[in-house]
């Protein structure tokens, strides 16, 4: 077998000589510099996984048991495949985002299309305010534009371009809020009237007489927005630098801890000060499901998948989803999880996991897209590692329009602190478009 490949994934971090400085805009050393390059090496390191595990399984028909070794290559493999996935996102990501100066540019000339000079002015006072802590002029606009919740004490409200580049950056990093459903409100609540029993109707003629219909029971599902904060902090010579682009930074500096804490509320989140996750939801068995829990199919095995057709219990997951829902279906899970899925194989001795076939795409399990949340739980006794589902229909994640930041240059000198604020809910919308593996007997 060819181990070429995995052996530069295994030591392509071992590239730079220690003690080397390596700068954060330098051209990567890793294998693969372009996206379809790292595509292609993604693709030769599966088939030499391929090749392993093949090599394991046989191993296991003879002598009913794994060489240690070949289990460690395997697992060294999987490190190795995780890493170049994330090789290949990160590449196709970059080479999907405007240039700076070109959207700058779009941006304005949108503004002056659509009468915005006071857009322009709130962007030109906003930049004053963060470089050198003049308010009057951004306070005198919010006053002006009667801007609620948004005052010295609270902060000020970002420019709507600021804001827009926010939520861009974590639908790209935040797993769940990428592939959920998504709604503004101006309020604290979005409220979402739904039919417990469906609208009654039925067949009639035309000149037949109309009955009247049972009147429909109808429930409301309430999705409050949460407050979540980052403080980013710069030096007054950054801020000072007129290269440094205001909004970039910004949008840079709150992406990652925004991403993080959502990720991890749209799926564990206990609805307490956060969203509420959908594992959160009352959890039961799929033949006693009703409106208002999470559906779960078992493994067949305790903390594992089935000793005999493990792949089954994929199939029964995909198939208790309704037709409407499974054909927008996708599957979420973690980095382990998805190390064990990467063994399985289909009655035909096709492996049920494949690796993305453009950069950019996801890979699939069982054709299904594949999305990665590490906040997923672990395979193990009782767990439900694995969710699929039509999450646009299932999931709803609730942003309040406006992100405020306040200014701080006094709390910890000679650093300015930027307190970033954002309301944000969620929950589940649909319980029927939602549905988990469960690893019991």
């Amino acid at each position: 077998m060819n181990t070429k490949r995995l052996t530069q994934l295994e030591t392509k971090d071992l590239a730079h000589p220690k003690g080397a400085v390596v700068k954060a805009d330098a051209a990567p050393r890793q294998t693969g510099a372009t996206a379809s390059e790292a595509l292609d090496q993604l693709l030769g390191a599966f088939e030499d996984y391929r090749h392993a595990n093949d090599e394991r399984l046989a191993e296991l028909e003879k002598k009913s048991q794994a060489d240690t070794v070949v289990e460690d290559k395997l697992r060294r493999m999987d490190e190795a495949l995780d890493k170049q996935m994330a090789r290949v996102n990160e590449l196709a990501l970059k080479a999907r985002r405007p240039e700076k100066a070109g959207a700058a540019a779009e941006g304005l000339k949108r503004q002056s299309a659509d009468g915005g000079f006071a857009s322009t002015e709130h962007k030109a006072a906003f930049e004053r305010y963060v470089r050198q802590g003049q308010e009057h002029d951004l306070r005198q606009l919010e006053v002006k534009a009667l801007s609620v919740g948004s005052d010295a004490d609270g902060g000020y409200l970002v420019p709507e371009e600021t804001e827009a580049a926010i939520l861009m950056r974590l639908a790209n990093v935040s797993p769940i809020r990428a592939i959920a459903g998504n709604r503004q409100i101006t309020a604290n609540t979005f409220k979402k009237p739904f039919s417990r029993s469906g609208l009654a109707s039925g067949w009639v003629g035309e000149t037949a007489t109309r009955t009247q219909t049972a009147s429909p029971d109808l429930a409301e599902l309430a999705f409050p927005t949460m407050e979540l904060y980052a403080m980013p902090a710069a030096t007054q010579t950054l801020l000072d630098d007129a290269a440094i682009n205001v909004d970039e930074w910004i949008a840079q500096e709150v992406e990652a801890a925004f991403a993080e804490k959502e990720g991890a509320a749209f799926i564990s989140g206990d609805g307490v000060n956060e969203p509420k996750g959908f594992l959160s939801y009352t959890q039961v068995d799929e033949d006693s499901w009703a409106w208002g829990n999470i559906g779960t199919l078992n493994t067949g095995a305790n903390g594992a998948f089935a000793a005999s057709s493990p792949g089954d219990a994929l199939i029964d997951l995909v198939y208790a989803l309704k037709a409407g829902f499974r054909q927008n279906g996708r599957f979420v899970f973690n980095r382990s999880s998805q190390a064990a899925l990467r063994k399985l194989k289909d009655g035909q001795g096709n492996y049920l996991w494949q690796p993305p076939v453009t950069p950019g795409a996801p890979a699939s399990l069982m054709s299904f897209p594949v999305t990665e949340a590490e906040d997923m739980p672990d395979i193990g006794s009782g767990t439900t590692p694995i969710a699929f589902g039509d999450f646009a229909r299932g999931y709803l994640v609730v942003d309040r329009l406006g992100v405020r930041i306040l200014r701080d240059p006094y709390s910890n000198k000679p650093y300015v602190l930027f307190y970033t604020t954002k309301r944000v809910g969620g929950g589940v919308q649909d319980f029927d478009a939602i549905k988990l593996l469960k690893f019991a007997a």
